[in-house]
């Protein structure tokens, strides 16, 4: 087990949230769950039984989800990565963290119903962005800045220097 685990803090959704991430991500399952005791309650003003906490596992990565009020909320200034080998693969998990709510943004990155930033990301990216051939890499930066959604075949073909079909 690692000794690192990633904490989302949410504002009675943790469940929700957990629910959708083990069903769009690879190796998703639900660990466990506490509830709020009387001490949390006095403490937080979350009702004693109440989900505190859900635990989970996506992509070999632990996460915990916490219920903890709407004091805090996400920000890309912090966001998850999720690579992929293949386009329907891509558009599968870009398809369900969009579901039910998220909005699109620049360059592979979304945000989830939660408010969660995500970026769904080629696996060859690192091998485009930061290769040995800088004008490839430049092409593919550029075209890069023109999508939402990542399309595979068109970062690839702008890293060649061939034209890009979309």
């Amino acid at each position: 087990m690692s000794n690192l685990q990633i904490c989302l803090w949410f504002d009675g959704e943790a469940r929700e949230a957990a629910e959708l991430y083990t069903s769009v991500l690879r190796d998703g399952s639900i660990k466990g769950a506490d509830q709020y005791s009387e001490v949390g309650e006095q403490h937080t003003g979350r009702p004693a039984g109440t989900e505190m906490t859900v635990e989970f596992e996506v992509e070999g990565v632990q996460m915990l989800g916490l219920n903890g009020g709407p004091m805090f909320t996400h920000s890309e200034a912090m966001s998850l990565m999720v690579y992929r080998d293949t386009q329907e693969k891509l558009d599968e998990v870009w398809d369900g963290l969009l579901a039910g709510g998220g909005v699109e943004s620049q360059c592979g990155w979304l945000k989830d119903r939660f408010g969660v930033s995500w970026q769904v990301v080629p696996s060859k990216m690192g091998q485009w962005m930061s290769g040995d051939d800088k004008e490839g890499a430049a092409r593919a930066a550029q075209a890069m800045f023109g999508m939402k959604k990542l399309i595979i075949a068109d970062l690839e073909a702008a890293y060649r220097g061939e034209p890009v079909t979309s």
